[in-house]
């Protein structure tokens, strides 16, 4: 009889340590985890940022999410798990702090300028903004509510420049995806991803600097660990962080 109950105390006991472990995992590990929702335009700049950021923070691993602005934005504002949001325009910034979901005010710590991206060797010869409204000529720009899409139709119309583009991309790297790939002939992205891809040339022209963008971050107030992600966002916006992005083609913030 003895033996029996100690059994089924032994039972009892292992049945109650799994119940607790399975309602409170350990979160330890994710606690050393900086996640990072960060607009496409900043793909390289921030892989780099964030390795340097790991190597002086032993432990701790930065994690990206890159996209849209507007869609981080969004997700961000509907609970998404995320500890840092850069945005490639005020406007989608605007979305996170009114929303209460900013842990402080945002900082801007770069500007990005548009170029025509067009295939190595430019087969088109497009040499001004005004060759894409030309007959025949495929562009792919991105939608309106992206802030490459609103900085493209802002200088296409200050430009009077009457051009139906072949397709509206989500983000900047999907516009220039569409030009690597041989569907169209050119597309309005940024400097920076036109710079960072050996398959297409970038075409300046001087109606972009009508539509330049800003870039704010800023560390959110649900964040697993809000002096990381602070760091992260220091890091960003230091020197160091600065000569990431200039040698990547950002400009700095005005008056910088």
């Amino acid at each position: 009889m003895r033996r029996a109950l100690a059994a089924l105390t032994g039972l009892a006991l292992l049945v109650t340590t799994g119940c607790t472990s399975d309602e409170r995992p350990d979160r330890s590990d994710d606690n050393r985890t900086v996640t990072v929702f960060a607009a496409a335009s900043l793909t390289e700049s921030f892989t780099t940022i964030g390795r340097e950021f790991e190597a002086t923070h032993p432990g701790v691993r930065v994690a990206f999410t890159f996209g849209g602005s507007s869609a981080l934005a969004t997700q961000i504002t509907q609970g998404a798990p995320a500890d840092v949001f850069a945005a490639a325009a005020p406007r989608n910034m605007a979305t996170v702090t009114e929303a209460g979901a900013a842990a402080g005010a945002p900082v801007v710590f770069a500007r990005n300028q548009l170029v025509i991206a067009v295939s190595k060797g430019n087969p088109g010869r497009v040499r001004r903004l005004a060759d894409l409204g030309r007959r025949g000529m495929k562009v792919a720009i991105c939608a309106e509510q992206v802030p490459c899409g609103a900085a493209a139709r802002a200088a296409l119309d200050a430009s009077g420049i009457d051009l139906v583009p072949a397709t509206l991309e989500q983000d900047v790297k999907g516009a220039l995806a569409k030009v690597r790939l041989g569907e169209v002939d050119a597309a309005l992205v940024y400097r920076t991803d036109a710079r960072a891809t050996a398959e297409v040339d970038g075409i300046e022209f001087p109606e972009s600097a009508r539509a330049i963008n800003d870039y704010p971050i800023v560390a959110l107030r649900e964040a697993r660990d809000l002096a990381t992600a602070r760091a992260f966002v220091d890091l960003v916006s230091s020197a160091r962080g600065a000569a990431v992005l200039t040698a990547a083609g950002f400009q700095p913030p005005a008056g910088s």
